[in-house]
């Protein structure tokens, strides 16, 4: 009998535990829901109708005098994700502990095309849209001008009230290995899939000959290069970046067609034509290798994933990480201040 009633008892704290488990999921799943619905697209079709438009306007005309701008407008929106999610932090500048002067931040810019934006679109309708609106918006425009695909963006994100140096510490770094790189991503919601799809945007664009220093001329003892660079393709590196020449001189990251959003950069992490380390990387992880590998080939484009349309949703993902949604956090009247 004493047996029977501690197995009753044993199975009813069993069933308590996991309610209090299945519980605890609902909220959670709950809360994200709340989080992530208040994401829509045609947030603003009611408040303000023409906001996509002026973005796409603005952008539109910026470009036509800054060919690099889909790049550095995807940059700068990659870049403000990454640190406390996409409220447009990256964009305050309130002095030298400012989140843009970070480390990690080095050579993001894009700063004004935001604020140009930001001034229209408060006259037209103010204090309604944000700044982390804007920006996710002007990159989808920005990788339609550079011939990517066009996409819709979820929007109804609200501005932080924090931007603060400190905490952009975890950005992805080019010296980052494959695997601190997966983790960092992890972190941040995002798996190796993004990881490919997300780096796969250094389609266009330009780095500089700094960031190729040590792959360059100090990867391994001796000065030696890194060894996973195509013998063909490291003269023209070392022409591009000479060992003790300027290091502010710019150089694309896709060796062959820099300012049109193609998945050609793919294959030239393939071929070992990566400039960057970190893209190097990518094929020598066997998870990530085998996703680059998805996406190219002769049998590719009859049963291989489409590209674009995972690049769309890999964009998607990453721009809902850690929004500020409902009552949190503000609708900024300018960028570069809180209100």
């Amino acid at each position: 009998i004493s047996f029977s009633v501690e197995l009753s008892s044993l199975k009813s704290q069993m069933v308590w535990t996991k309610a209090k488990v299945n519980l605890a999921l609902s909220l959670v799943i709950i809360f994200l829901g709340i989080s992530v619905a208040d994401l829509k697209v045609g947030f603003y079709s009611n408040t303000c109708p023409q906001a996509e438009s002026i973005v796409k306007r603005v952008v539109s005309g910026a470009s036509l005098s800054d060919p690099n701008l889909p790049a550095i407008l995807l940059r700068l929106h990659f870049h403000d994700c990454f640190v406390e999610g996409c409220d447009g932090s990256i964009l305050v500048d309130n002095g030298a502990i400012s989140e843009k002067f970070a480390f990690g931040h080095e050579g993001v810019r894009g700063f004004e095309i935001i604020e140009a934006v930001k001034a229209e679109v408060e006259a037209a309708c103010p204090g309604v849209v944000s700044c982390a609106d804007i920006v996710a918006l002007a990159a989808r425009d920005a990788i339609s001008l550079a011939n990517g695909p066009a996409y819709e963006v979820p929007t109804g994100r609200r501005d932080g009230r924090v931007s603060n140096l400190s905490l952009a510490k975890d950005m992805p770094d080019v010296s980052d290995s494959i695997e601190i790189l997966k983790d960092k991503f992890m972190q941040k919601g995002l798996h190796a899939k993004e990881l490919v799809l997300l780096s796969a945007a250094h389609t266009i664009g330009t780095t500089a000959c700094f960031f190729m220093t040590k792959r360059l001329y100090s990867f391994l003892p001796g000065g030696q290069p890194d060894p996973t660079i195509n013998p063909v393709f490291l003269p023209e590196l070392t022409t591009q970046c000479p060992q003790n020449g300027d290091v502010n001189t710019r150089i694309p990251m896709d060796r062959s067609s820099e300012r049109v959003f193609d998945k050609q950069i793919l294959q030239n992490i393939k071929d070992g034509f990566a400039v960057l380390q970190t893209d190097a990387g990518l094929y020598e992880d066997e998870a990530t290798r085998r996703i680059v590998n998805s996406y190219v080939g002769l049998l590719n484009p009859l049963f291989g994933p489409s590209f674009e349309s995972d690049f769309v949703k890999a964009m998607v993902k990453m721009g809902k990480i850690n929004v500020k949604t409902g009552s949190n956090g503000e609708i900024r009247r300018v960028c570069s201040a809180f209100n």
